[in-house]
């Protein structure tokens, strides 16, 4: 049997272009080609975008071939479900909203799996990282909102009074089960952890063109199956407090069949001790500060990958630190 080589790793992202980017990402210390960089997948191993390791034995290797090389060890027996669909179960990205994104909705796990092959559904979260005085985004429906009147909206080209738009500051973070309609809008630089899914279906676009001059593709009658209209003026929730002790507050954001997202905050000098015990790997984002994560220095804003079986770990915090924990529940039987 060939080696196991399981130690934190770190991936240099894969950067999209799409029309409602910017330069912004250059605030987080990232260093951008150039033109419009929209998003940087951070952690990826979708058709549509593979990071590549660039620390220790699989430097240079795509996050795709680690996998396969390593399945469970890498994602963990909670991920058997992925494993069987040849999938990596998440997707980690940073979002330049320069410009509102288009509204849009995503389907759950079944429907995609009729419409749009071997691709999963999309449940994601966003932390907001930064937000322009006056951000805002769509989450959800108004009040008394019907499918019938929301499609002759669309056709009449003119969605927003059926929108609900929510304020949002830096710090916040939104919840956005698959279903929800939903658009990030200008001003807004957000982490999102999702599914490992690249579906979307639009349902306006604000009556822009792209960059061929031409409108962007609309999904409405997906969209319209897929919407939950009883999603009515949502509003962004307090995280929960699980834990307050030794320089360390701990906070859960989502909670999802998909995957749990924790936040983290450390004083200075302390240190997290935790264990990948073979049932699902772990995802540490820095989003504030620096660190250690089993040896390895961590700057914000990085993210680093535990494999599954790696065993114990630890993260100690060189500085004030605010970071993200992303792992995956067992699924009920």
């Amino acid at each position: 049997m060939a080696k196991r080589f399981l130690y934190p790793m770190t991936f240099t992202p894969v950067l999209k272009d799409y029309i409602w980017g910017g330069r912004n990402l250059e605030r987080l210390g990232r260093d951008l080609p150039n033109g419009i960089v929209a998003e940087s997948w951070e952690i990826a191993g979708h058709d549509d975008g593979t990071t590549k390791v660039d620390n220790g034995h699989y430097a240079g290797r795509l996050l795709t071939d680690v996998h396969a090389e390593l399945g469970l060890d890498l994602i963990g027996s909670n991920n058997s479900w992925a494993q069987e669909r040849g999938k990596f179960p998440l997707l980690i990205k940073l979002l330049d909203a320069n410009r509102p994104l288009s509204v849009q909705v995503h389907p759950n796990d079944e429907y995609a799996l009729v419409h749009e092959g071997n691709e999963l559904g999309k449940s994601e979260m966003w932390v907001v990282l930064f937000a322009e005085p006056g951000a805002q985004l769509i989450l959800g429906v108004k009040a008394g909102t019907t499918r019938e009147e929301f499609g002759k909206a669309i056709e009449r080209g003119h969605l927003e009074p059926y929108l609900h738009y929510l304020p949002v500051k830096s710090g916040d973070h939104i919840c956005v089960p698959a279903g929800s309609l939903h658009a990030i809008m200008d001003g807004l630089l957000i982490a999102e952890i999702q599914q490992n899914s690249n579906t979307t279906y639009r349902v306006y676009d604000w009556n822009r063109t792209g960059a061929d001059g031409r409108p962007r593709p609309l999904h409405v009658e997906k969209a319209l199956d897929v919407i939950n209209f009883n999603q009515v003026e949502p509003q962004v929730q307090a995280p929960l407090l699980l834990k307050n002790e030794a320089g360390i507050r701990r906070y859960q954001l989502c909670h999802n069949q998909y995957f749990i997202t924790e936040r983290l905050e450390f004083d200075q000098g302390v240190v997290y001790e935790g264990d990948c015990n073979g049932e699902s790997l772990e995802v540490w984002g820095f989003i504030e500060g620096s660190g250690v994560i089993d040896g390895l220095p961590v700057q914000a804003i990085r993210f680093v990958l535990l494999p599954a079986a790696f065993g114990h770990f630890s993260v100690t915090a060189t500085s004030k630190a605010t970071v993200l924990r992303s792992y995956v529940p067992a699924r009920p039987s």
